[in-house]
């Protein structure tokens, strides 16, 4: 008999071949309908599979979410695939994940790659197949008869794929009733049934390179959003309708802030409106950073090769690396641009190296620590074409990075000291967050006990700082972190409940190491110091792009481009709007004036799609007066006041919340 311990720590004794299914409706018929799935020893299984041995047991519904989404988004991307395949004989299957709000597929069409015409279809046939309640069965299944059964049936991708599997794996595949089945290591529910056929939603269609590598076949990637009822997906639904009218492209163009095109993949083109965005944000940054004891710092763009070998990265993230030869490039029609023999530099794709150079200059003493070594260094990463996308991820970018060199008595505090200092900024923003610990990745840099000191010292630290709890998201994520270094994240929720991970802190002993960077300690003997890395924006790029989503265009008055525009309704009031304009910039409002011979209802059009957050509208009576009439962004009618007040209002209103 086996001995099943459940959550109250209850013992159940059963026979071999048990399920969690059976021991749910032995409890009773109200949790067999309801258990999903279950966590056996802590990992989610299938309902239906029988215990292996002595187990501890935890019955999954749809109440435990995560897991139950999880669940359902992994089903909607078999039934899927099995849809597609019915409707379009020929077509190859691939790999299909469950994402973050639904789930994806990967296809290699026989005739033509798929287009968002295809999908109405392809739902029809997977509500037909969830209607049919097809029972999922799992199946272990020998390797070779496995990759031999796939290329019977002309998946050279899935042949591939498992003759690269290690050998010691267990291969399974799943039973979408008698008939289709896929390669999956599971857990699914334990019927297609089991799904509600109006929780799921097909989105788009694009192109994906196999196994995500250019030099291979184009294959089709049709998208989905899946939920655990009708009610979550409209919600979800009613959420990308509002994100698409906050997309930070749209909004950048229709505000003159920035744009981007091919002869700069994944650069930015800083527009004047755009770049005072930046400036207002790099000043702010400059004084949080200035009031925390930070020394600002500028490093070269170019460093040797051999210096990146040092560090680690050249071996570890070269792909993601802009090389340059070091050597005059052939002028000559005839011959190679670049000789065999030509020694390598490389564009920096982050900065952490230069500042150990700069810690190294000179002795350093543990009574100079700590050393807070900040920089807007703008960095480069090769990311792949098909990756990039807008400002949030590019090419080029400028990170508000630092570095604090300190010893180890004082790692806590300094930790402690950069969660207050990322507190006030990201509440400075309007932000909620959460806050995660990454640890150690399985392929790292150091030994465990270096790993068990850094990580302790950051849950410390942040139990320091108020911020392991509920309330703050507190959790741990297994092997998220650095090959060097542990990793705290923040994670911003924006205004329509979305989630953007920003700012990071990691707890390096690695690189200090590998450069060779060292302190004359108090017993007058060399020691390493602890490198903390740290940024809170991230990046100026994608920050600047999440502020745009999250405030919808409608930035705070102090960092939107244009405060105010004067506009005429006559152009008898022209010399007052001039006047006008002139003082609001003479109380540092930047202002503009628009007398343009247009209808005022044509001008409140426009100003308001380019998120002006004050029109100030002027005819004869307001000249006359010496008042304006005020019409507020996303505020109904105007109110009419003098120029003065205003004036005064606005100079108040206009000031950085750290001021």
């Amino acid at each position: 008999m086996l001995k099943i311990t459940l959550p109250d720590g209850s013992v159940r004794e059963v026979a071999p071949g048990t399920t969690p299914a059976d021991i749910a409706a032995a409890i009773g018929p109200g949790l067999a309908k309801a258990a999903i799935a279950a966590r056996v020893d802590g990992e989610l299984r299938d309902i239906g599979r029988p215990f292996e041995g002595d187990a501890q047991l935890a019955l999954v519904t749809n109440k435990d979410e995560a897991d139950a989404l999880e669940l359902a988004r992994h089903d909607f991307a078999h039934i899927l695939a099995e849809a597609v395949q019915a409707l379009f004989p020929g077509t190859q299957i691939t790999f299909g994940p469950a994402t973050d709000d639904g789930f994806y597929y990967d296809f290699a069409p026989r005739d033509r790659p798929f287009t968002e015409e295809d999908l109405p279809a392809i739902e029809a046939k997977m509500r037909e197949i969830i209607a049919a309640n097809k029972p999922l069965r799992r199946e272990v299944i020998g390797r070779d008869t496995l990759i031999a059964q796939w290329r019977a049936a002309g998946e050279t991708f899935k042949a591939e794929w498992a003759a690269e599997l290690p050998q010691d794996e267990e291969l399974t595949v799943y039973h979408s009733g008698d008939g289709w089945y896929d390669m999956c290591r599971g857990p699914h529910l334990a019927s297609t049934g089991k799904l509600d056929p109006q929780a799921f939603k097909l989105t788009r269609v694009s192109g994906a390179y196999w196994r995500g590598d250019q030099k291979n076949a184009m294959l089709s990637r049709i998208y989905g959003t899946g939920w655990l009822n009708k009610k979550q997906l409209a919600e979800h639904l009613t959420r990308l309708e509002e994100a698409g009218k906050r997309d930070h492209r749209k909004l950048g163009a229709e505000m003159d802030l920035f744009h981007l095109q091919q002869e700069a993949h994944g650069s930015v083109f800083w527009h004047p409106k755009g770049y005072l965005i930046w400036r207002q944000l790099e000043a702010y940054m400059r004084r949080a950073i200035d009031e925390a004891g930070y020394r600002e710092v500028k490093t070269p763009q170019v460093m040797d090769a051999r210096q990146w070998e040092q560090s680690g990265h050249w071996g570890k993230y070269r792909e993601n690396m802009f090389v340059i030869p070091d050597e005059v490039p052939n002028v000559e029609d005839q011959g190679p641009l670049v000789s065999d023999d030509a020694d390598w530099m490389a564009l920096k794709p982050m900065n952490c190296p230069a500042h150990v150079l700069i810690f190294r200059q000179g002795i350093k003493s543990y009574r100079d620590l700590p050393l807070r070594f900040y920089e807007n260094g703008c960095c480069h990463r090769n990311e792949p074409h098909g990756a990039l996308h807008g400002l949030m991820r590019v090419r080029q970018f400028t990170q508000d990075d630092a570095h604090i060199f300190c010893r180890e008595d004082q790692i806590v505090e300094e930790v402690r000291a950069f969660c207050a200092l990322a507190d006030r900024i990201y509440q400075n923003f309007g932000f909620r967050y959460s806050i995660k610990l990454a640890l150690r990745p399985d392929k790292r840099f150091g030994s465990d006990e270096m790993w068990d000191k850094a990580e302790n010292e950051l849950r410390d630290a942040v139990a320091a700082a108020g911020l392991n709890t509920p309330e703050y998201g507190w959790e741990e994520l297994p092997g998220e972190g650095a090959f060097y270094a542990p990793k705290l994240e923040w994670h911003l929720t924006d205004a329509i409940g979305r989630t953007w991970q920003v700012g990071t802190l990691q707890s390096d002993r690695v690189l200090p190491e590998r450069l060779d960077a060292s302190y004359v300690g108090e017993d007058g003997e060399r020691h390493r110091p602890v490198m903390l890395h740290r940024a809170i924006f991230g990046s100026y790029e994608r920050f600047i792009g999440i502020l745009i989503e999250h405030y919808a265009g409608k930035f705070p008055l102090w960092l939107a481009p244009v405060q105010a525009v004067v506009a005429t309704i006559v152009s008898d009031a022209d010399d007052y709007a001039q006047a006008a304009v002139e003082k609001l910039r003479a109380a540092g409002i930047r202002a503009e004036l628009d007398i343009r011979n247009e209808k005022i209802n044509y001008k409140v059009r426009e100003h308001s799609l380019a998120k002006v957050p004050n029109l100030l509208v002027v005819g004869r009576r307001e000249a006359d007066e010496g008042t304006v009439a005020l019409r507020e962004l996303g505020k109904e009618g105007q109110s009419v006041l003098s120029l003065d007040d205003l004036i005064i209002r606005l100079e108040k209103e206009a000031q950085a919340p750290d001021m």
